[in-house]
């Protein structure tokens, strides 16, 4: 997402936008570097949706950051080998529900939106999975594709090849419409679990104290971006839903995101740390 805006910010403004990659802690690292730029327009953040632990991000996403506009959303995809039985999100909960533990779910690790969706189906759904967690999307998929692992919360773009070519099965989008990239797929709503929404962000922000008049000029052209023919194609065809949005839009996703997934991750902190532990940690 962040190379095709760059492209085309770069034509239109006539300067040079530079992709500078730091990866690592599900988009932490990258954030925190930008939270820390000079607020002058001349370092740019593509964000990602954090399912964010609150202890040593670094940063906080309301203050630090002068949100600019959204990009694009793709959603958590439940998906399974071919070989898999379960045919709809009711039949995975039955399964899970026949031996609880069993299920094994495969994830990226936390804090990545894919790993609190499977928490969030867990609660959800009332059943016992075992979330296994990988270094990445691409190890995910790759035993996905094996069959090394029955179930997988991943995003679209590292997987639509595989479920385009029929050596992966996609259950369930996990959101409130379906998506663009996968017509054919339904809701987790359709498909037995109203209600169960994970969805992965994509917009673009500034440090705080960036200037309002450039903030204003990026949104600007940023929306004729995304509002193109083009770009709508390209955003598609990399299993994303494009959004266009004002800079106030973008900030009320932000602050809503980070209130939906709050509860769930401080319980799961709690679980693992300890309340005691997980009070030092905040």
């Amino acid at each position: 997402m962040g190379r095709m805006v760059a492209q085309k910010l770069s034509l239109v403004l006539g300067q040079q936008f530079i992709i500078e990659n730091r990866p690592g802690a599900g988009g932490v690292i990258g954030t925190r570097a930008a939270a820390k730029a000079a607020p002058d327009g001349y370092t740019l953040v593509i964000m990602v949706t954090l399912a964010s632990l609150p202890a040593n991000a670094g940063y906080d996403l309301d203050k630090d950051f002068a949100p600019v506009g959204l990009i694009a959303s793709t959603p958590i995809v439940v998906m399974a080998h071919p070989s898999f039985p379960a045919k709809s999100l009711t039949d995975v909960i039955a399964l899970a529900k026949k031996e609880p533990g069993k299920l094994t779910v495969g994830t990226t690790p936390p804090p990545t939106i894919n790993y609190f969706a499977a928490e969030l189906f867990k609660a959800m759904a009332g059943a016992e999975i075992t979330i296994v967690s990988y270094k990445g999307t691409g190890p995910l998929t790759n035993d996905l594709v094996g069959g090394h692992v029955a179930v997988g919360f991943n995003t679209i773009p590292p997987a639509i090849g595989n479920i385009e070519a029929g050596r992966l099965r996609a259950i369930a989008v996990a959101a409130p419409t379906r998506s663009a990239a996968l017509a054919d797929v339904p809701t987790a709503g359709e498909s037995g679990l109203p209600g169960f929404e994970a969805l992965q962000y994509y917009g673009l922000s500034a440090p705080s104290g960036t200037p309002r008049p450039i903030v204003e000029r990026l949104n600007k052209e940023l929306r004729s971006i995304i509002e193109s023919e083009e770009m709508r194609k390209h955003i598609v065809a990399e299993g994303g839903d494009p959004i266009a949005s004002t800079p106030e839009e973008y900030a009320d996703n932000i602050v809503r995101e980070e209130g939906k997934w709050a509860a769930l991750i401080k319980k799961w902190l709690a679980s693992r740390y300890g309340r005691r532990r997980y009070r030092q940690r905040v």
